[in-house]
Parts: C-alpha cells; sequence; structure tokens
C-alpha cells in the first residue's frame, strides 16, 4: 500500500506560478513511477506529468509543455509540480497518482485525495 497526501494548491491569478507537493508513505518510493492528473467537473481525469522512479524519464502533456515541471526527491519521498505561467484553463483538482510503470493513462494504482488548483483571469 501507498499512501498519497498533496498539498500546495490554492487560487493564484493568471501568470503566476504554484508548486504542488505529493507527500508519500508505505513502500519503497522509488519503486514507484509518479504521476500528477487533473480533473475538471464533468470531464475525465487526464496525464499532466509523471516521472520514473529513479527520476531518469518524465513524461509533460502538450498543454502544460514548457511551463509546468515535475521532479522527486526520494530522499524525502515527495514528488513536486512546478507550475508557471499558469493560465485559468488550468483551474482544476490536481492529483497525485503512484504506480509500479510510468504511463499516461489514468489507471493508477494509488491516489491522493487531490488539491485544488484555481487560476484566475
Amino acid at each position: 500500500q501507498v499512501q498519497l497526501v498533496e498539498s500546495g494548491g490554492g487560487l493564484v491569478q493568471a501568470g503566476g506560478s504554484l508548486r504542488l507537493s505529493c507527500a508519500a508513505s508505505g513502500r519503497t518510493f522509488s519503486a514507484y513511477a509518479m504521476g500528477w492528473f487533473r480533473q475538471v467537473p464533468g470531464k475525465e481525469r487526464v496525464i499532466v506529468a509523471a516521472v520514473s522512479g529513479n527520476g531518469y524519464n518524465t513524461y509533460v502533456a502538450a498543454s502544460v509543455k514548457d511551463r509546468f515541471t515535475i521532479s522527486r526527491d526520494n530522499t524525502k519521498n515527495t514528488v513536486y509540480l512546478q507550475m508557471n505561467s499558469l493560465k485559468p484553463e488550468d483551474t482544476a483538482v490536481y492529483y497525485c497518482a503512484a504506480d509500479e510503470r510510468l504511463r499516461v493513462a489514468n489507471d493508477y494504482a494509488y491516489w491522493g485525495q487531490g488539491t485544488q488548483v484555481t487560476v484566475s483571469s
């Protein structure tokens, strides 16, 4: 079992920045790929970014490329999502997820409770 707790969401003006954190506990953190997903009401949860267990491989969705960066610190059992140049369309609930394999599908094995990000225009 892996427990995930997100933090760092909030309200920010367009053009601003936020850094989301996801603290993991339970099994060996470095054994898991980590992903950040987001979801707006009435729509499917979609991948934003993902990183492999050792941090060497990353994926960033085209819609946020050059603005968002995913990273992880295996000594702190934490994964981060740095979000810059935020736009109103980035408004969503952001979820952290863990799985043995890095992939873009939203069927990761473990999920956090989500953190709201609201970008005002």
